[in-house]
């Protein structure tokens, strides 16, 4: 029988070789139909021009294509599948041992993380036409209310999930609430899905926060859940080998919209589930996509209530960039910043651990 670390980071490694194998040749198709914004520059939320944000990225908008997260969701799907195809047809118990496809750990996440990488690919094919508008905000956020309020029923009827964990306190019971609650975790996931503004930045934030649910998956005795998050991490590394500066595609929602959903049930299932307290850290996993939201919101406040603007531009990273730091400098120290407080959400989770 395979150990548990293999079982866990060999589907990581494969996922990162199948991703950088896969690359150029989707890069090939993605220059090849000109897979970029035709018209550079964007609305903010309370639907202005963004004219600091023209000035700042109006050329590396049309410069390389979007759907880069193909690889990041293709990498993950070929190594689940791969595996669990060889598994059946060839009868060697450590490819068994292996095979991490599980009805009660991955197919809640992965089809979570599928479904928002298809309703993120339409809208990026939208994106590139040359009118470039993409799917409206109030369907997208449908679909992501639609499928978070099914997944928390799923918890909440199929799989008996009607707490959330405290660290070092007792359960929260909450029956049926669980579900609106694992709505609203999934529409702020969502919308910290703007961090991927600058080259590495998404991608560095992601995988730090999926290897952080590894190790928690792991210490639960969650494997297949953990052989799930090591794959993601695997799939992002991939990405970000190719997503450096300057970057030669962009996530965009394909990829955005995919992980955060999937962050959301992973959260969720290493919580009760589990014994563990996964969404009570997530706050703190995730801190880098909570100021991302809290930094929009706020400037959207203070420009309506206040008649003026927070920040240079919001969110948070762009800020930093007008006010005059460099891209590597933003997204080098993001990575830190999201290091650190993965660390942090990791420490509590297993301090709080039985």
């Amino acid at each position: 029988m395979l150990p548990d670390l293999v079982r866990i980071l060999l589907p990581a490694a494969i996922a990162f070789v199948v991703g950088v194998a896969a690359t150029p040749l989707l890069t090939h198709y993605l220059y090849a139909y000109k897979a970029w914004k035709k018209r550079p520059g964007k609305q903010t939320l309370d639907g202005a021009i963004a004219h600091e944000f023209y000035r700042l990225h109006h050329e590396n908008e049309v410069r390389a294509p979007r759907m880069g997260g193909i690889v990041v969701w293709g990498s993950v799907v070929l190594t689940i599948l791969g595996i669990a195809i060889f598994a059946q047809i060839i009868p060697i118990p450590a490819l068994k041992d292996l095979n991490f496809l599980s009805r009660n750990q991955t197919w809640l996440p992965l089809a979570a993380l599928l479904v928002g990488a298809f309703i993120g690919l339409i809208d990026d094919l939208m994106v590139i036409r040359q009118s470039g508008e993409g799917l409206r905000l109030r369907f997208r956020l449908l679909i992501v209310v639609l499928l978070s309020s099914f997944v928390g029923w799923w918890f909440f009827d199929k799989l008996d999930v009607t707490a959330v964990n405290i660290p070092f306190a007792a359960p929260l019971e909450l029956g049926w609430l669980i579900i609106p609650l694992f709505v609203l975790v999934s529409l702020s996931l969502y919308a910290s899905g703007v961090i991927d503004g600058i080259d590495g930045l998404s991608g560095g934030v992601f995988a730090s926060i999926f290897a952080s649910y590894t190790i928690i998956a792991f210490t639960q005795n969650q494997i297949d859940l953990a052989a799930f998050t090591a794959c993601v991490v695997g799939g992002l590394l991939a990405f970000l080998w190719f997503n450096v500066p300057p970057a030669r595609f962009y996530m965009s929602d394909t990829g955005t919209m995919g992980l955060t959903l999937a962050i959301g049930t992973i959260a969720f299932m290493t919580d009760d589930l589990g014994g563990g307290v996964g969404i009570s850290v997530l706050p703190i996993i995730g801190a880098l996509l909570v100021v991302t939201v809290l930094s929009d919101i706020a400037q959207v406040f203070s420009k309506r209530f206040l008649g003026r603007k927070l920040l240079r531009i919001a969110p948070l990273h762009h800020h930093f960039e007008a006010i005059g730091w460099s891209g590597p400098k933003v997204v080098m120290r993001y990575w830190i910043l999201s290091v650190v407080f993965s660390f942090a959400g990791v420490i509590i989770a297993l301090a709080a651990l039985p």
